[in-house]
């Protein structure tokens, strides 16, 4: 999970993922590479099982990624530190897919640049995610997001198909260490759910071009 500018939201993102996964039966480890260790803060509040969270740095990644799969983890979820581009490129070498998150501002938009630069140069299949947007009305998005929407087709930016909208339940869920999918609002239950397959799919995409790739 990146995001250079901070603010984006990345660790409700990257918490509600490894969430999503647990609940669906993924024996998920969220390694923890932020300083301000929030993910680890968050599923620490939580009340019976949920992902193992380990904290790291960009340095140990590489361990860290050769101890999962000894424990016989089936997905790593690593949350990056903001602002810290060495650790992020780490990251982003380790990943199946780099999952990039901004919110509908320009500074964030301006931010995303980058971060996409640093991907791209690496090679790494990636994911836009549109995060903390407003509600759209009678289904017509706002015109805040549509600019952003805009921006990122410009960039050529690979966008997930799915909007994370600025729901209070977000929040409230993880201060007991739950995800949206756990509470009653419904409508925040259904956007992590579809960015959960969204990334599911795409993950299996690209570890099966990965393997391919070897065996060519």
């Amino acid at each position: 999970m990146i995001a250079l500018k901070g603010g984006s939201g990345k660790t409700t993102v990257a918490t509600h993922l490894a969430l999503a996964a647990h609940l669906r039966g993924v024996d998920t480890l969220l390694a923890d590479s932020d300083p301000q260790k929030s993910a680890q803060d968050v599923l620490s509040a939580r009340e019976g099982p949920g992902p193992q969270v380990a904290i790291v740095s960009g340095a140990t990644l590489l361990n860290t990624q050769f101890a999962a799969e000894g424990l016989g983890k089936q997905l790593l979820v690593i949350d990056t530190p903001a602002g810290q581009v060495e650790d992020v490129s780490e990251a982003i070498v380790l990943a199946d897919l780099a999952i990039m998150v901004v919110r509908p501002t320009l500074l964030d938009l301006a931010g995303l640049v980058r971060t996409l630069s640093i991907v791209r140069r690496l090679g790494k299949p990636a994911a836009v995610v549109l995060n903390q947007a407003p509600v759209a009305r009678e289904g017509v998005e706002s015109p805040l997001v549509k600019r952003i929407l805009k921006g990122l087709d410009y960039m050529q930016a690979p966008v997930a198909p799915v909007i994370l909208r600025a729901r209070t339940s977000y929040q409230t869920a993880l201060e007991r260490g739950r995800s949206a999918e756990e509470t009653s609002d419904r409508a925040a239950a259904r956007e992590i759910a579809d960015l959960w397959d969204y990334v599911f799919a795409r993950l299996a995409q690209s570890r099966e071009q990965a393997r391919e790739a070897r065996r060519a």
